[in-house]
């Protein structure tokens, strides 16, 4: 597997250095040179495949011979212990629940993936590494709880104080262990920025060998794409196009979809579903790309004002635009129009929505009234209610049951290091971190 960088001012690198490297020299992020198409066969019988049969052949078209077949299928074995169903919650309209991982959301599936691969290419060698990564909320948690206790792998966690759910933080600051947790004074956009200033820092990196678990790695987005494909084998059996509604932030969940229709999914339609951080809708409506400040929403994982994953989108289409937009629509939503989508399904379906999952719905909604498809449509639910639980007892008027796995976090004593929004601060800890 060779990687390109999407500034084409550095040169080729396999994926093990892609995955340890994170970003190139030159700021771009690294992409596939090939992207496989699969076989008709393939598709043709996926619907009588496991997820984790699913995640194998798609794995092994986009890995190729870097990693054995064997390990391959070790890695997707290891990682898959849990479902991603797809659920009806109306006419035509599903929901794929991609919280039933140990931290109850969808980056379980890059952080596992991307600690196991990394594993696998540290087995050889002996030298320390520091995952450095900032979260915005379910990244964090789902990185510690991947690497936790992972041989010769320190995290510095980088998360924005006061902006992210009570839960979320704990499952961030209780670990310990080889897991730090930096509290920024600052938002999501300032954290994101020191990390990547750090991985372009000289001094750092020539002390530090660092690497990033952000959705800026490689190593999230290919399994990211595997549900994809679990999701329509189980939408198969309905006979419709397909159309996904992706809540989306840094954008690196739907760039993982559209890696999938470029390996011959038959997705018909992908809704880039946003809150009132709306950069990427207005840059498919307008074509112009205007990063801001992020602003706070009750669906906190998605404020972000600067999506890092948009090189990787337009680069998937050759920088078109008109190209893009036959495969994508954007959507962008209120916290007040949240919260009715919240309020209203569950009220007449009894299924609750987290404010992420509802900003997804709303989403595909939108774009049945527009289009007048008759398709079925997916959206992503990428965290448990129970994460937000504050603000969806409040809408719905009930509580919601909360897993066990978090319920054993809410006496747990958080431990965070308070930094400012400097990124010269950043540097003296990681450098006095070694």
């Amino acid at each position: 597997m060779k990687l390109y960088s999407t500034n084409h001012q550095v040169p080729e690198v396999n994926l093990k250095e892609a995955v340890f490297k994170g970003l190139p020299d030159d700021n771009g992020l690294y992409m596939p040179e090939n992207i496989p198409t699969l076989p008709a066969s393939f598709f043709e019988n996926i619907d009588t495949l496991s997820f984790q049969d699913i995640a194998f052949e798609v794995c092994k078209a986009l890995i190729g011979d870097e990693v054995p077949e064997k390990e391959i299928r070790s890695i997707v074995d290891d990682v898959l212990t849990f479902d991603a169903p797809v659920v009806k919650v109306e006419n035509n309209i599903y929901v794929l629940e991609l919280f039933h991982g140990p931290t109850l959301a969808f980056k379980d599936f890059g952080a596992r993936f991307m600690a196991r691969l990394m594993s696998y290419f540290l087995q050889k060698e002996k030298k320390d590494i520091m995952i450095l990564v900032a979260t915005s909320g379910d990244t964090g948690s789902a990185v510690a709880q991947g690497f936790l206790d992972k041989a010769g792998i320190k995290v510095t966690i980088l998360y924005p104080s006061k902006k992210v759910s009570d839960l979320q933080e704990k499952q961030l600051t209780t670990l310990g262990k080889n897991i730090t947790a930096l509290e920024v004074l600052g938002t999501f956009d300032d954290c994101q920025r020191m990390v990547k200033q750090a991985f372009l820092d000289k001094e750092i990196t020539s002390k530090i060998n660092l690497s990033s678990a952000n959705s800026i790695n490689i190593s999230r987005l290919i399994p990211q794409s595997f549900y994809y494909f679990y999701a329509y084998a189980q939408a198969k059996k309905l006979g419709k196009k397909v159309v996904f509604s992706v809540p989306s932030g840094n954008f690196g969940n739907i760039c993982a979809g559209l890696i999938a229709k470029k390996m011959g999914l038959p997705i018909d339609m992908f809704v880039a579903s946003t809150n009132a951080n709306d950069i990427m809708p207005k840059y498919i409506n307008t074509g112009v790309f205007e990063a801001k400040p992020s602003v706070a929403t009750i669906s906190n994982a998605m404020d972000v004002g600067n999506p890092s994953n948009y090189p990787r989108v337009i680069e998937l289409y050759g920088k078109d635009i008109n190209a893009l937009r036959k495969d994508v629509v954007g959507k962008a939503y209120t916290d007040e129009e949240t919260a009715a989508a919240v309020k209203s399904v569950y009220k007449a379906t009894g299924y609750v929505m987290d404010p992420h999952g509802a900003v997804g719905y709303l989403g595909l909604k939108e774009y049945f009234e527009e289009s007048g498809k008759d398709a079925t449509g997916i959206f992503l639910a990428t965290a448990h209610p129970a994460k937000f639980i504050e603000v969806v007892n409040d809408i719905i008027e009930k509580d919601v049951e909360i897993p066990a796995q978090l319920k054993e976090l809410i006496n747990k004593k958080q431990e965070s290091i308070v930094i400012e929004n400097d990124f010269e601060k950043l540097k003296s800890f990681l450098l006095t971190a070694l």
